[in-house]
């Protein structure tokens, strides 16, 4: 992947992403994200979204690698052999959300998501949304603790999490999600395709406050949340070989 060396090495702030940053930058040494034909990510998944997000005007793809938890974006971390594996790295490109959510004093407030949009209630009663999708009313009243709309890169995050399906990547469709739904009582979601448009109404706001949030981008307190596929976006991230999404995302599955 990189002909020169040009790396750009990022780390979070724990201790064994900086020993790893320290450790790779004294090996290949590092230039600014800027100048590099690839970006490596050390830390966690947390970490890896954050980068994506702090790079996604550049044209150098991310490859991460875990010094973290879970490490589902990541690759195995390994100081030897970093240039031969980013050469041989294949890549995946993936699209996020965009979320435009309105509070009610009219502001409006927008954000990108790379695994999900979630709106959750924010006080101790249920949340009550009204869903449309393209335009069209689909569920005139939903009471739930909260829904989200996730792509196949995050289906295995929150969504998971709230019983919603593993999305095989290029398969062209959206979870909607209801997290812990009271009425429809059995409602567990829906399949939409990538390019449909969701908006969520917000009912009864003052009395049952509901926050939005897109990657960790929060806002408190929401009237309305429309939410689409930014196509125009692409993330671009490179993983070992046999070891991409695709195969993370099928072997979740089975575990």
């Amino acid at each position: 992947m990189t002909e020169t060396g040009k790396i750009a090495f990022a780390a979070s702030e724990t201790e064994i992403a900086q020993a790893a940053l320290a450790e790779l930058s004294g090996i290949y040494g590092s230039v600014p994200a800027g100048e590099a034909e690839v970006i490596v990510a050390l830390g966690g998944d947390g970490f890896m979204l954050q980068t994506l997000h702090g790079t996604m005007d550049l044209d150098a793809p991310v490859y991460g690698m875990n010094c973290g938890t879970i490490g589902f974006l990541m690759n195995e971390y390994a100081a030897e052999g970093l240039l031969a594996r980013l050469a041989a790295a294949e890549e995946t490109v993936i699209n996020p959300l965009r979320m435009r959510a309105e509070t009610p004093d009219g502001e409006v407030r927008e954000a990108l998501a790379i695994n999900e949009v979630s709106l959750l209630r924010a006080g101790p009663q249920a949340a009550k949304l009204r869903v449309s999708v393209d335009g069209k009313l689909r569920m005139e009243e939903l009471v739930c603790d909260g829904a989200l709309l996730a792509t196949p890169a995050g289906s295995t995050a929150y969504n998971y999490s709230a019983h919603g399906p593993v999305l095989p990547i290029g398969s062209d469709v959206l979870a909607l999600t209801a997290i812990a739904p009271f009425r429809p009582r059995r409602w567990r979601g829906a399949l939409l395709p990538m390019s449909a448009a969701v908006r969520f109404d917000v009912l009864e706001a003052d009395k049952r406050p509901v926050m939005a949030d897109a990657d960790s981008r929060s806002v408190k307190r929401v009237r309305s949340v429309e939410v689409r596929t930014a196509p125009e976006v692409r993330h671009r991230l490179l993983f070992d070989p046999g070891h991409g999404l695709e195969e993370r995302l099928i072997r979740e599955q089975f575990v």
